[in-house]
């Protein structure tokens, strides 16, 4: 029984730092764009960017600089809203 309960918390710690990586890649490129956090947001969820590609590639993309992670995002987020037609 004890040895559930520690997999569960541990399950629940990661989970909580990837979902706090995420929330700080959205930070940092709003920031980058001098657009809202909320407006970032949206425009990754429309592409589901944060799923897709934030908490998927989190293994890789945590272990990078902040100036590396935010220049990765943008960069995606630039490719996946082309491809959805959604930027020209």
């Amino acid at each position: 029984m004890e040895v559930l309960k520690i997999k569960r918390s541990v399950a629940r710690e990661r989970k909580k730092n990837k979902m706090i990586f995420a929330s700080s890649c959205v930070e940092s490129a709003a920031r980058q764009c001098n657009v809202s956090t909320s407006e970032m947001y949206q425009r990754m969820k429309r592409v589901g960017l944060m799923e897709g590609f934030i908490l998927k590639c989190y293994e890789a993309l945590h272990t990078q600089s902040r100036q590396h992670v935010t220049e990765d995002v943008l960069g995606a987020l630039d490719i996946w809203e082309k491809k959805k037609g959604l930027k020209s």
